[in-house]
């Protein structure tokens, strides 16, 4: 596909609609993730399903979401992105309308199950496709910027549209809702984005594949199930996916990309990222529903409203990337995340306390959007076309086994206390200081090197130099 030769170009009207489609589906998949949060408790009633049961609704999702993308992000750079993503798109329309017409927990779990597989296929493809069609530079960071916003602010509507869904029609509209977005996709993206190649044939790399696989769903199994032996017989595993990455001729993950500085602590930023943010959402929420007893109606909406901060720093990343590098903008979003969750160690059981809540929840969502996009385009500049379903690939998988394990290990930390408003504030401080000790690693692990470009994007600086005189 032709890709504008620096940022100056104005898009055609074909890259406007492939950046349409394409944002689109990463729209859907990230409102998919979070919205029957809100629906579980009628999906559990609906479906004869018990309280203690209803866990496993967004396990079933995020296990082979989490234990699949990097394989299908590879996927992807072997036998075609387009491919896999309409594989994907229309996998996760097949299995919306099993869940919207599920009459028992197995088919729901199922439903689910097929729902993360094919989150799986399509996140990964769908990114690798977003960045391939840009050229790298500003563009393309302000492109990240887009999908960065759309994506953050995907989980908050996700939740506003799930509790307005389910209020007014049924908890089946949670899943049915994606099926006419799907068909849209599935209808205009031959028309718009041709299909990538090999440039070779290349043979899977099988052992790889399933023990990657396999140690990713042990261990997240483990974690979130507290089986320590399947834990550790995931870690086991992916132990033998890197002894085996280093010797094989065709490697699913090449060691050259996995010990790239960029690609390295990119991935490490965008885990800490998304895993402290999740958890703070999740105690934000038993904040605000069990000791400030506010109806999930307005919990909702308190988490809205600083969620509009994540359209504009989706926005103003990717200009800031380009004038100031991805390394500063990424240690500069992540401090602001974490320094935003400081004051919320204070809250109280007063509901005064919202007026601290409120403006730290805006800054530190403009930090994690502004983290989420300085992070995509460090693990993913400098690569070539034929490595970018692999690199997305480990950035997908970052965001989903990060979401998967941030939130029960922060609330085991936080059930270490008696009283729940004591457990919420010393997991927040373990936030706070986990954050802020890896942001100064980053920092320092994303130094420049004599003879390597760092992850600054000098090309964007110089396009949007150009583009600043050129006004």
């Amino acid at each position: 596909m032709t890709t504008p030769p620096n940022a100056r170009e104005r898009m055609s009207a074909r890259l406007k609609l492939t950046l349409f489609v394409l944002l689109g589906a990463q729209f859907m998949l990230s409102v998919d993730f979070s919205i029957l949060n809100v629906a579980l408790p009628k999906i559990g009633s609906g479906v004869g399903m018990s309280q203690s049961d209803l866990p496993w609704v967004a396990s079933a999702y995020t296990l082979p979401a989490a234990g699949f993308t990097l394989l299908f992000g590879r996927i992807a750079d072997l036998f075609g992105r387009r491919r896999l993503f309409l594989t994907g798109v229309a996998l996760l329309a097949v299995a919306s309308i099993l869940g919207g017409f599920a009459d028992s927990a197995g088919l729901l779990l199922t439903a689910r199950v097929l729902q993360g597989f094919s989150t799986a296929m399509a996140a990964p493809a769908a990114l690798s496709l977003l960045i391939t069609s840009f050229s790298e530079g500003a563009m393309r960071d302000r492109v990240l910027g887009l999908n960065g916003a759309l994506l953050s602010g995907g989980f908050t509507v996700g939740a506003l549209v799930g509790g307005t869904l389910v209020g007014l029609l049924s908890w089946r509209w949670a899943f049915l809702i994606n099926v006419p977005v799907a068909l849209v996709i599935l209808i205009a993206t031959p028309r718009l984005i041709a299909d990538s190649r090999a440039p070779e044939k290349v043979r899977l790399d099988l052992p790889g594949a399933v023990t990657v696989t396999g140690g990713l769903l042990a261990f997240i199994y483990g974690v979130i199930d507290k089986n320590i032996a399947i834990a550790a017989i995931g870690v086991v595993l992916l132990g033998v996916f890197w002894a085996i990455e280093l010797r094989a001729p065709a490697p699913l993950a090449s060691v050259r990309i996995l010990k790239r500085p960029t690609v390295k602590w990119g991935n490490f930023a965008g885990f800490l990222v998304f895993a402290m943010e999740s958890a703070l959402i999740f105690l934000m929420t038993l904040y605000l529903q069990n000791v400030l007893h506010l109806a999930p109606l307005t919990t909702g909406l308190i988490f809205g409203v600083p969620g509009l901060a994540a359209v504009a720093a989706g926005v103003i990343a990717g200009r800031a990337i380009g004038r100031f590098g991805s390394r500063t903008v990424l240690v500069v979003g992540m401090a602001a995340q974490s320094l935003a969750t400081a004051p919320l160690l204070l809250v109280g059981t007063d509901r005064v306390m919202l007026a601290v809540l409120i403006p730290a929840l805006f800054i530190g969502f403009f930090g994690h959007v502004t983290s989420i996009v300085a992070y995509t385009v460090t693990a993913t500049s400098g690569l070539p076309d034929s490595e970018q379903g692999l690199a997305t690939g480990l950035t997908a998988l970052s965001q989903q086994v990060a979401v998967t394990l941030g939130i029960p290990v922060l609330s085991a930390i936080a059930a270490t206390r008696t009283v729940e408003l004591d457990g919420i504030h010393l997991a927040l401080a373990v936030n706070v200081i986990v954050t802020l000790v890896a942001t100064a690693f980053i920092w320092f692990g994303l130094r420049p090197r004599v003879g390597q470009p760092v992850a600054a994007a000098p090309e964007a600086q110089l396009a949007v130099g150009e583009e600043a005189t050129s006004h």
